[in-house]
């Protein structure tokens, strides 16, 4: 399965342009979820240095992802394109389900 992963209030409490505290209980599931094998997209609007400073924090929780803000390779190869929208499985977002 594929997961896109917002940062700010998901991984983090929203803080922005900080980076707020993490949220260490949907930190420890997105890492179990890659330790099954499923595939991790970092879903933000964050950009520029900004995203750098997240990929970074991201690291040092050991959250390692299989793309930021675009979609996995396999799938523009299947469909041709990166097309704007993520293709993911399943969205975590804390506008959506509380994880």
């Amino acid at each position: 399965m594929i997961y896109a992963i917002d940062f700010d209030g998901t991984l983090c409490k929203s803080a922005w342009p900080k980076i707020g505290e993490p949220r260490m209980r949907v930190i420890k599931r997105v890492k179990r979820l890659r330790r099954k094998g499923h595939r991790l997209i970092l879903w933000t609007c964050r950009e520029g240095e900004m995203l750098q400073r997240a990929l970074r924090w991201c690291n040092i929780y050991g959250i390692i992802f299989d793309a930021v803000n675009e979609n996995l390779a396999s799938q523009t190869k299947l469909y041709g394109n990166d097309c704007r929208k993520i293709g993911a499985d399943f969205y975590i977002d804390d506008k959506s389900k509380r994880w």
